[in-house]
Parts: C-alpha cells; structure tokens; sequence
C-alpha cells in the first residue's frame, strides 16, 4: 500500500515520544496504540526507542504500565488451561514461576515436576541465556533428545498426561515483547523498571496461569544489584498480576552468590537430578522447596514438597516430562573435553565468591552465548568445591573451569579476578537465601 493510500495512523509517534520525554503520563489510547502501531511496524525502530529511553529516564505510573502490559497481550494470543481436569474430573489448577535469572540458577528443573506432583499442572515457558545469566531451554537442551519447541496442543496433552511442562513460549505470545525486547537489549533501556516489568507479565499473564510466583533476585550476578530495585520491581510485577486476576506473589532472593556448586548446562542438569533424587546442594534444595510451597499455596492445594524430593515422586515426574518431550532421561550428560583447575590463594575462611565473575567465567567458556544466534557448548561451565562459609586451606581446589576449546581459560581466569574473597578462620560470612516475600 503506498504512502497515499494508506490509513491515517490514530496518533503521531513524535507526539507521543515528546508527552513522555516532558514527564506527561500517556493516555490509554495512546499506550494502546503505539503498542499495536509498533508491532505493525508503522512505529520505526529508532521512534520506539526514543520512547523507551524517555520511559526509562521519566518512568510510568502504574496506570500506565498496567496499560503497556494490557496492550502487549493484546498483540497477540492468549492461552486457555480451562479444559485441564484434575484426576477427580474437576478443573486443574495451574501454577507458574518466573526468574529474574542468575549464575547457577536451575531452580526450575526440579521445581516443575515436583509441583505437578501435587495435581497441580505447571505450563513452564522458559528461555535461552544471554550473557552470564543462564537459561533453563539451554541447560534442558544438553539432554540427548529433548526439543524445547511444542505446538499448544503438544504442551496441554502433556499438561494433562504429566501435568508438567518445560518449554519455548510460541511466537503468538505477546509479539509485542519479542519485538520491543531485542530493541531494549541494544538501545541501552533494558533497565527500565516499567519495561522489565511488563515484559515478564504479559507473556506470564497471557500464558494463562492461574497462580504465579515470581523469584527476583538480587545482587552481582543478577539483573537488579541492589534490593531498593529489586523491590520495586517485585512490587510492580506482583500489582501487574493481582490487577489481571492472577494470583501474583514475588520472593526477593540473594544472587550475590552462585546457586548451587554448578553454573553451565549440562553440569546444572546433573546437579538437579541429585536435588530430585533427594540430595543435592542445601540453597537449591531450601529455595526449591520454599518456591513450590508458594505455587502450591497460590493454587489452592496442600502437600509437602520436601517429602516429594525425598521419596522418589518428584523424580519419576521429571522422567515422564523429560521423555515426553522426546529426551532419554537415562542418556549420559554431555561431559568437556578439557578442565583448568582453579587453587584457592590462602587459608582460612571463603566469606564470598562473586555471582558476576562465576557467571562471566561460565560465559566465556562456551556456556553462555553473546548474541541470541551463538551456539553453546553443552559441557562448559563452573564446578565449584567451596561456598561461603567453607574453611579452606591454600593450594585446595576451589573450582574446576570446564570446556570444549582449551584456549578460552585465561579469558575465563581473567573474569575471577578478585571474585574470592578468604577472611581469617573463625569468620563468618553473610548468608540470607530469601530476603523477603512480596504480595
């Protein structure tokens, strides 16, 4: 259609860049559509990212970014567990969690199965890391055989048949957000609380859901540094929810340590198969079950996750979810080829490891990826042998840095300057897991 015959468009961009740069609140007509205008690409790519930056640097109003998150719905599809039925034929609850990401964060592969053993049905529609943040699709993807993609009938007959579900969210979810968010990534606004916030829950509210809980972290390895943010944050995504009918809550959790003794892929799925067999490390164990605790309580229904892990139940879940999406849940994780192993520098007592470097370290050894189109290396990551609070003694294994191509360990090496931090023996390092509940 040519520039003449096209319809005139309801506003003008420059118009509604110029409101929010002056610190004037958009109107919903106007959210409405620059949203569906952007989405047409009849918005330009540098207009909406004049708008973003104007958004980050003026902020919205909750009025406003419960409108962004409105329109980013209804950009596209919404899905509908309706049709689930318990196993007394009534309707299933559904109950979903969120991470803001972090280094070592494989929460959600032992989380899901172990909700659904409760008959509660947990749609989990997850992505892929990016930078040092790791993603729940990458580390499911080192098991031989297991696809992340599933139409919508795939996902609800496996939601009914398993009653849990790992996997890539279709492109009609929210196509707004794909498209705004790749712009944010580059354009220096991905910071922006209003942003974030309607990102996460318009693909959440528009998953369907029925209860959410939202897992935000906080400090070195995670999005929010400091727990001022973190909190907004958290306020403003649970308000997102409880405005859409979605029963929201969100837990500020510590990210200035890796979770777990693992960051990588492969390496975190072996460490979650030791949580859902009844071991595993105590913060992953604590916050898994702390986390299936609130979905369940958000979904209405009683049970002890704790016990789950330990007699088995959470594990033969987990088997079905794997092989229903075409994994071997008995196949050998892929292993590294090759492995530097980093010495602690003195005696005495580890009081921190940093999030960041660890996460970097697992970056640049091939576990993370730079730009959305990288491969990974399924093998590579962190293998820690020491947390806060573990004495140790000069020349002991502190870490083992793992990869396929040897030459990216001094690149790894450089990135854990300065992340171990050895006090004198009787130190006691800061430890607080779960800083807060937010609802």
């Amino acid at each position: 259609m040519s520039a003449e015959t096209a319809p005139a468009e309801a506003f003008d961009a420059v118009d509604v860049i110029r409101a929010k740069r002056d610190r004037h609140e958009l109107t919903d007509p106007q959210i409405d559509w620059v949203i569906d205008a952007y989405t047409r690409g009849a918005v330009a790519d540098e207009q909406m990212s004049a708008l973003a930056m104007a958004i980050l640097l003026n902020g919205m109003t909750h009025r406003e970014t419960a409108r962004w998150t409105t329109a980013m719905i209804a950009s596209g599809e919404r899905l509908d567990f309706s049709s689930l039925r318990s196993s007394s034929g009534g309707p299933r609850p559904t109950a979903d969690k969120h991470s803001t990401g972090g280094v070592g964060d494989k929460i959600t592969l032992p989380l899901a199965p172990l909700v659904a053993v409760f008959g509660v049905a947990v749609p989990q529609l997850s992505g892929r890391g990016l930078g040092h943040t790791g993603g729940t699709l990458d580390k499911l993807e080192s098991i031989p055989g297991w696809r992340a993609s599933l139409t919508n009938a795939e996902m609800m007959a496996q939601l009914n048949d398993v009653g849990a579900v790992v996997c890539a969210a279709g492109a009609g979810l929210a196509p707004a957000d794909k498209k705004l968010y790749a712009l944010r990534d580059v354009t220096g606004t991905v910071e922006a609380i209003p942003l974030i916030a309607s990102s996460i829950m318009s693909k959440k509210i528009a998953e369907g859901t029925g209860a959410l809980v939202l897992d935000v972290k906080v400090g070195s390895g995670a999005f929010m540094k400091d727990e001022e943010s973190a909190r907004e944050l958290a306020q403003t995504m649970v308000a997102l929810g409880q405005d859409a009918g979605v029963h929201t809550v969100a837990l500020l959790t510590d990210m200035g340590t890796p979770l777990g003794l693992t960051a990588g892929n492969a390496i975190e799925v072996e460490e979650s198969l030791e949580v859902l067999a009844g071991g595993g490390p105590e913060d992953v164990v604590g916050l898994t079950v702390r986390l299936a605790e609130e979905m369940l309580e958000g979904a209405g229904v009683q049970g002890d996750p704790a016990a789950a892990l330990r007699d088995g139940r959470a594990m033969d879940v987990w088997r079905h979810m794997i092989a229903a999406q075409g994994g071997d849940p008995d196949a050998p994780l892929p292993v590294a080829k090759e492995s530097d192993t980093v010495y602690a520098p003195a005696d005495g007592v580890l009081v921190g490891l940093d999030a960041l470097s660890v996460g970097v370290a697992a970056w640049r050894l091939g576990a993370g990826r730079a730009r959305k189109e990288d491969a990974v290396q399924a093998g590579a990551g962190v293998r820690l042998h020491a947390k806060p609070g573990a004495v140790v003694r000069a020349g002991e294994p502190l870490m083992t840095l793992l990869t396929d191509t040897p030459e990216r360990f001094s690149r790894a090496r450089e990135a854990l300057e300065g992340a171990v931090t050895i006090a004198p023996e009787g130190s006691r390092p800061a430890q607080r897991l779960i800083l807060d509940r937010i609802a």
